[in-house]
């Protein structure tokens, strides 16, 4: 049975940059405020009218077919994992097979979150496999700044989160030394409400009795956006931020060690550990916990934000670049988030 591979890497960033202290324009907030809880100093902001979280995939994906010596006639699946997609349905794997003229391939949106792109190299993992398919392209994309609350209301979810977009394409390979060795995945709906959008939904106040919503007059319809939401500006994501931190700690570096175990392999021997960007301090506490070296795991949330989906690809690509990652290295790649899901996967490049 052959191994799945990484045949190219790609990314793409918005050119528009967003500083801490631009931040103060909007809501109360500084530069060391955002810093010593998130360690981010900057992020990219989409260009109105022109970035979608379909285009910058698609810009992505560009790169990454290039560097894997394909065309988009080549790719036959897409996965596409987003939590901000251009239109509620469809999703952007069919927008991004019109972007770049496929032809009319499978397209699978994965709505994981943070993990997203995990899950995704999951999938991918079992139809690369089973011989399936042999060229997968693999996105994550983000366009959070069209949501959020940019109010001090909403400063300890908004200053968090920045926009881009990372691509892999994922192709079967015959060698012993290289490839994805094991892909883990885990979830827990018990605290979903912790980090969470519940609208617009269809929820109706189930989870959320402080709430109490105003029912809807008539008989059908009306639960989706009702007048009661707008007037509350109820819109937006909401976050716990000490208890989601509490449960990543744990979960971040006990996925990690599964991924080892199941190799028969330690800390030690990771070259390059490519964590999602959720927050620089969770990424310390777990290098820390894993006694790993600077040397062994690449942050770059500090120029990006998190871009959930999209950063560990992002990540990866970066470090890839910077001749972090060499041909026969372990690489590590783990992330959590809402849902609660989380996961991980080991590969040797």
């Amino acid at each position: 049975m052959p191994r799945t591979r990484i045949g190219g890497i790609g990314m793409y960033v918005p050119e528009n940059v967003v500083k801490n202290d631009d931040l103060k324009q909007v809501m109360d907030t500084n530069d060391a405020w955002i810093q010593e809880r998130t360690g981010i100093k900057e992020r990219r902001f989409a260009t109105r009218f022109e970035d979608t979280t379909a285009t910058m995939g698609a810009e992505a994906a560009k790169i990454a077919m290039e560097r894997a010596g394909i065309t988009a006639a080549d790719v036959d699946f897409i996965i596409f994992a987003t939590l901000s997609p251009d239109y509620y349905f469809p999703g952007c794997g069919v927008l991004v097979q019109r972007i770049l003229g496929m032809k009319e391939i499978g397209a699978l949106d994965v709505r994981n979150q943070c993990s997203g792109f995990l899950y995704g190299i999951s999938i991918a993992d079992q139809f690369i496999k089973t011989g399936m398919y042999k060229n997968i392209l693999l996105i994550g994309s983000e366009t959070h700044s069209y949501a959020l609350d940019f109010s001090t209301r909403g400063r300890n979810v908004s200053v968090i989160f920045g926009d881009g977009a990372g691509a892999v394409i994922l192709q079967p390979t015959e060698k012993d030394n290289q490839g994805i060795l094991s892909t883990h995945l885990h979830s827990d709906g018990n605290d979903a409400e912790l980090l969470s959008m519940p609208n617009p939904g269809f929820h109706a106040g189930k989870f959320w009795d402080d709430k109490k919503p105003i029912q809807p007059d008539q008989p059908f319809g009306g639960m989706f956006i009702t007048d009661d939401l707008l007037k509350k500006d109820d819109l937006y994501p909401n976050m716990d931020g000490p208890a989601v931190f509490k449960k990543a700690i744990v979960k971040f570096p006990e996925v990690i060690m599964e991924a080892l175990n199941e190799n028969g392999l330690k800390p030690s021997d990771i070259d390059m550990l490519i964590p999602h960007q959720a927050n620089l301090r969770i990424a310390q506490y777990v290098q820390q916990l894993l006694q790993l070296k600077d040397h062994q795991v690449h942050n770059n949330i500090q120029k990006y934000g998190n871009t959930t989906a999209a950063s560990v690809p992002i990540a990866l690509c970066e470090a890839w670049e910077m001749g972090k990652i060499q041909e026969g290295n372990l690489v590590c790649l783990a992330a959590f988030g809402s849902g609660f899901t989380w996961g991980s996967a080991l590969l040797r490049w």
